[in-house]
This record gives C-alpha cells, sequence and structure tokens, in this order.
C-alpha cells in the first residue's frame, strides 16, 4: 500500500557539477526535493520505488545498485541507485533515474530498499495507472519518488519554445500534485502533454494509479518554470 510518495523534477541541472556556473539558480529547487525526501524517510516505507521517464521504457525494473552517470553531460560523476552497490545487471539508469539516485545519495537515503522503473511518455494514462496499483501492492509500505518535468514550452527561450497552452497545463498538474488528486492527475491529456514536452505526465499517471486505495494528503513545495520548463516538487503522507 502507497503511504507515502515525493514528486520531483528531473532535470541533469540539478546536479551542481552539470548546471557548473549556474547551479546557484536551482538551489531553491534542490531544497525542495530535500525537503520531500525527508518526508519519505518519515513514512519508515518497506520499499522505496523510484519512477521517472525514459526513452526506452520496459527495461526494469532496475535493482538497487544499478548504476548511472553524468557522462553524456559533460560530467565526470557516476552514482548508484540507493544504498546496496549491486551488480547492475539491468544496465544503467536512464537520466531521470540517474538524478534521482543523486538525490538519494546527496540526502543520505538510508531507509528501504530502493527499485527504479522507467516508464514512456507515450505510455497510456490506464496503463500507467495499472504499473501504479501494481507497485502499490508490493509490500505493505509502500513509498514512490517520482520524476519528471512540466512543460517544456513557457518561455520563447524553453526548449519547445513559448505554447500558450503551457501554462495552464502545468498550472492543473500542479493543483492536482498538491492536494494529492489522482482523478485530476489521471485527466491530464497525453496527447497535449507529448506536445508541450511533458515528461511528468505518465510518471504522475502512475502515482495516481498507486494511490488509488490510499488516503493522502498534498503539499506543493516548488512550482515555477526556469529556463521555460515547468519543475514541480510535492509530497503526498
Amino acid at each position: 500500500m502507497l503511504v507515502a510518495a515525493a514528486v520531483c523534477p528531473c532535470p541533469p541541472l540539478l546536479v551542481p557539477e552539470v548546471a557548473r556556473g549556474a547551479a546557484p539558480e536551482l538551489d531553491a529547487v534542490r531544497a525542495a526535493c530535500t525537503d520531500a525526501l525527508g518526508v519519505l524517510a518519515a513514512a519508515r516505507p518497506d520499499l522505496l520505488v523510484v519512477v521517472g521517464p525514459a526513452e526506452r521504457p520496459g527495461r526494469g525494473p532496475h535493482p538497487e545498485g544499478t548504476p548511472g552517470s553524468f557522462r553524456g553531460f559533460g560530467v565526470d560523476l557516476d552514482v548508484r541507485l540507493g544504498r546496496d552497490p549491486g551488480t547492475g545487471s539491468e544496465g544503467v539508469l536512464p537520466p531521470s533515474l540517474a538524478v534521482a539516485a543523486w538525490l538519494l545519495e546527496r540526502n543520505g537515503w538510508s531507509g528501504a530498499p530502493v527499485e527504479g522503473l522507467g516508464v514512456g511518455e507515450p505510455l497510456e494514462p490506464e496503463r500507467c495507472a495499472e504499473v501504479g496499483r501494481q507497485i502499490a501492492a508490493r509490500a505493505d509500505r509502500v513509498a514512490l519518488l517520482v520524476m519528471g518535468d512540466g512543460s517544456a514550452c513557457r518561455s520563447l527561450k524553453a526548449p519547445g519554445y513559448l505554447d500558450e497552452r503551457a501554462e495552464p497545463f502545468d498550472a492543473r498538474a500542479a493543483e492536482a500534485l498538491g492536494t494529492a488528486d489522482p482523478a485530476a492527475l489521471m485527466a491530464l491529456d497525453p496527447d497535449l502533454a507529448l506536445t508541450l514536452k511533458v515528461s511528468g505526465r505518465a510518471p504522475w499517471q502512475v502515482l495516481a494509479g498507486a494511490a488509488t486505495t490510499a488516503d493522502l494528503t498534498g503539499t506543493l513545495l516548488y512550482a515555477e518554470a526556469p529556463y521555460g520548463v515547468g519543475y514541480m516538487t510535492a509530497t503526498w503522507s
């Protein structure tokens, strides 16, 4: 059963070594992520599952110890998922889960075993929800760390250029995340999300499925659009 969730954005720029001179610009996001992970730790889960967008979904779950790297972003930095060094038998973490592994390491995660799962942006909402329900049934006390960004079309300099539909979409997502509203998350349009370059839609709908039988309260910790991309951090507990 799902007992807690943390929602965090997943840009590699969260890692200061990747952001370099621009690192201070995301200090507020990093602080919100630290607060969100504190809620997960306080819930004392039996299992923590990290869910994030992946270009090649379905490869996983990634067991504890699976390696990740930021070498593709020009930084000689490696991470592993969770505390167990493991064998890395399921290959390399996708970037979103590598960012999650970095967040867990940075914040000294010492709680439950950790697994990772990458989901693809085109995955249908009901299939996302089914994945979430399956995750929630894995243990008596399950926690989720849900990685994903909002629209990448919030400004003229955004990766996807400016789209007037982007801000209202992100506002709906932020309200749903901040109020722990699974139905509102499930109502997010996958086609529009794809057009607006939203990487978090599928992971958020996995969360919605996992929370189907839970009674959780949401708190929105951060919702801004630096660099024209919607970054949201929230907790469900």
